[in-house]
């Protein structure tokens, strides 16, 4: 920015000798001219509000903006934002311009295993079956893991064949 606004070199020159698209130049030169360096900083990972995102499709409509001068007006980092925004605003509605939670949800953590709770107390004979029922389960995964170790422990010493 500095070599066109400053040392008023044409675009063509910086463009060619820092290779940078002319497209992409010419925005951050729009960009710099209009707010100034802090228009130029990376805004990445900004959450917007539903109320924010309406608001920019608003004046996009209203006003008539492009994409880039909405951009530049409501400090967003990039017109793929509102692409995406305009898709869900027409899909969903208000509905589709609410952030969703991303990745996994987080489980409960539970303090100690749950009990099954029955109506009635449990026979003796009940209570041995139940606890039966839980050793062979616990038998049963302790053999896999024994296999899988043994399994692990076999491919750590086979030869690596070409």
């Amino acid at each position: 920015m500095k070599a066109v606004v400053e040392l008023h070199q044409p675009i063509l020159y910086v463009r060619g000798k820092y290779n940078v698209p002319k497209t992409l130049l010419t925005r951050w030169l729009t960009v710099y001219r209009q707010v100034g360096l802090i228009g130029l900083q990376s805004k990445k990972n900004h959450v917007f509000s539903a109320s924010f995102k309406l608001k920019v499709l608003q004046a996009i409509d209203k006003y008539g903006l492009s994409l880039a001068q909405a951009c530049i007006d409501f400090s967003i980092g990039s017109e793929a934002s509102i692409i995406n925004w305009q898709r869900q605003w027409k899909k969903f509605g208000l509905e589709g311009l609410v952030n969703k939670p991303k990745g996994r949800q987080v489980m409960d953590k539970l303090s100690s295993p749950r009990k099954l709770k029955f109506k009635h107390p449990l026979t003796r004979e009940q209570e041995l079956l139940l606890e039966l029922e839980s050793l062979r389960a616990e038998n049963a995964y302790l053999k896999k893991l024994q296999a899988l170790i043994q399994a692990e422990e076999a491919n750590k010493r086979k030869p690596f064949k070409n």
